[in-house]
């Protein structure tokens, strides 16, 4: 551990409570991940970007879905996370670079 009298234990500090102050007013501090999540919908299944609302797409069936998400997780480089019924997590695929 750095020793208080250092510059650079204030200035590790600084950078942690300017993350937390943004994190906590709602500002991303980290990249985007373009993760894909497969969730339920009213309509059957959806696929909703990692952090989004707004679903990208709905399908009936959750494999269409899948397929769906798989596309968009190869071009972006990363992972699927497949949502049971009920919401938890069933799986997960990545495709990372």
């Amino acid at each position: 551990m750095a020793s208080i009298i250092t510059v650079q234990f204030w200035i590790d500090l600084l950078k942690k409570v300017l993350k937390a102050v943004a994190k906590k007013n709602g500002i991303r501090t980290s990249a985007p991940t373009h993760n894909q999540h497969v969730v339920p919908n009213e309509d059957g299944w959806a696929v909703r970007g990692e952090g989004n609302q707004r679903i990208t797409a709905s399908y009936n069936y959750q494999d269409d879905a899948i397929d769906r998400a798989k596309e968009i997780a190869k071009n972006y480089g990363s992972s699927i996370i497949i949502h049971r019924a009920d919401g938890t997590i069933r799986d997960r695929i990545s495709y990372k670079k």
